[in-house]
């Protein structure tokens, strides 16, 4: 890969996965040797870091890393990791086979030197492996939503007493694999006279109701399905909202992609059926509107394997899709459709 450094995490196992913080200057791993891994990266330029079958990672041309700490905490391998907001501090999730999710704190360092991590809490409550972990939005609060294998989504919010409060709920009778939150900013508010967009809580005639942030999330499961959920705070609980249908086989990644508020939605989902697929919507769709699936591909052909993650950019103009062929295929919207634009093989 052109402009890339590769980096020996030192695993003793498969890598699994790989995140950098908000400002890209941390790199967490993890293995399937049963431990995280923490590196300092400078400098963070517009690095992407990306996890592969092997003990490396990927991180930005010319970037110098240093190994800060090795976490221990998982009974099995450790599937995902998220990184939550610096607002809350220096803290990440991390998923396990064990059927645990560990949110993992550092304490306050002087300059130039790591602080020292510990266990902030361990969720326990799923009955199988937790495969996915994700942060919602800032906005939303310290909340942090977890999918399963037992078929159930969790979602923990951190309360101002320093408590959790813990919601589950079946999801994917058969197994959920991955979860990812929606943009907290209203769809179209950004070119909205009013500052606020019809999705910020529309009726079925599509004329806005309530402005605020958006708290909804999309899950994928074994069911072949992914589902968009949504809170509702007449119950105060969450609901299922729509149920997005296409896949022939398990969903194995969800990404619901960055909105600075543009009038368009975007998620991505990919599968074991080697297909990936863009679901979009407009902001001036009614709320009962369905999502337009589109193939990545124009040629509506599958992959040369399993795909097992999507991830788009920062900007959410690029998404990459991680294959079972141990290649990264990057694509970007243009007016003809989804075109690649690079591969990354390692």
């Amino acid at each position: 890969m052109s402009g890339s450094t590769i980096i020996d995490t030192a695993h003793q196992g498969d890598l699994l996965d790989a995140a950098l913080d908000y400002h890209g200057r941390r790199l967490a791993t993890c293995s399937s040797d049963r431990t995280i891994k923490i590196f300092d990266v400078a400098p963070a330029g517009s690095s992407v870091a990306v996890g592969s079958a092997s003990s490396g990672a990927v991180a930005g041309a010319g970037s110098q890393t240093t190994l800060l700490e090795t976490l221990r905490g998982h009974e099995g391998p450790v599937w995902q990791l998220s990184w939550a907001h610096p607002k809350f501090g220096t803290i990440l999730a991390s998923a396990g086979y064990d059927g645990k999710v560990i949110v993992w704190r550092e304490t306050s360092s002087s300059a130039g030197t790591s602080g020292q991590w510990s266990k902030l809490t361990e969720h326990a409550l799923h009955g199988a492996s937790v495969n996915s972990v994700s942060w919602g939005p800032h906005e939303l609060g310290a909340v942090l939503a977890c999918a399963s294998s037992d078929g159930k989504v969790s979602v923990l919010e951190f309360k101002d007493d320093g408590s959790w409060d813990t919601r589950l709920m079946t999801a994917h009778p058969l197994g959920s694999n991955a979860v990812s939150w929606a943009p907290a900013t209203v769809p179209g508010s950004l070119i909205s006279a009013t500052g606020r967009g019809p999705a910020a809580g529309d009726n079925a005639s599509g004329s806005a109701a309530v402005a605020g942030p958006i708290r909804k999330f999309v899950t994928g499961g074994c069911d072949n399905l992914a589902k968009i959920w949504r809170y509702d705070d007449a119950t105060s609980a969450w609901v299922e909202d729509r149920t997005l249908e296409g896949h022939t086989d398990w969903v194995r990644d969800v990404a619901w992609a960055p909105n600075i508020g543009l009038p368009k939605q975007y998620i991505a989902t990919g599968g074991q059926d080697r297909h990936v697929y863009i679901w979009t919507r407009l902001a001036t769709d009614a709320e009962n509107a369905p999502w337009k699936r589109t193939h990545l591909r124009n040629d509506k052909t599958p992959f040369p394997d399993v795909v097992w993650r999507v991830s788009w950019s920062e900007s959410g103009n690029l998404l990459a899709v991680s294959c079972g062929d141990g290649k990264i295929y990057v694509y970007k919207e243009e007016a003809t459709g989804w075109t690649e634009v690079s591969q990354v093989t390692q």
